[in-house]
């Protein structure tokens, strides 16, 4: 049987690659099998950090929602609770976006919740 090159879909897989990984550094964008190691990396953390990004975003809502609560004289646990007891459906993104951008708002919430 005669021996077939890779040709014409070896060269489009390869540049594939090589597009993916074209602002990385020394061989990782400029030798095949440097560069799909890199893309199969980058692909794996853009994957996980994706999640990473909500785990550290609700941390970030949390604090400023207990910056903000301590402010108006009470912790993030007990305006979560009288949250829930009051029936105020609010999430952590929007009561950080108040508690950053309107605190005369915020205040008006933790009022509604009854703790202070």
């Amino acid at each position: 049987m005669t021996r077939v090159k890779g040709g014409f879909k070896a060269r489009r897989r390869h540049n594939r690659i090589l597009a993916i990984t074209k602002g990385q550094f020394g061989a990782r964008h400029k030798h095949f099998r440097r560069a799909k190691e890199a893309s199969l990396h980058a692909l794996w953390y853009a994957y996980r950090d994706r999640r990473n990004r909500r785990r550290d975003l609700r941390r970030l809502w949390i604090t400023r929602i207990n910056a903000a609560a301590h402010i108006n004289g009470t912790t993030y646990s007990k305006l979560a609770h009288g949250m829930k007891s009051a029936n105020i459906g609010l999430d952590r993104k929007v009561l950080a976006e108040l508690a950053v951008h309107d605190p005369a708002a915020f205040k008006a919430v933790v009022d509604a919740a009854g703790i202070v």
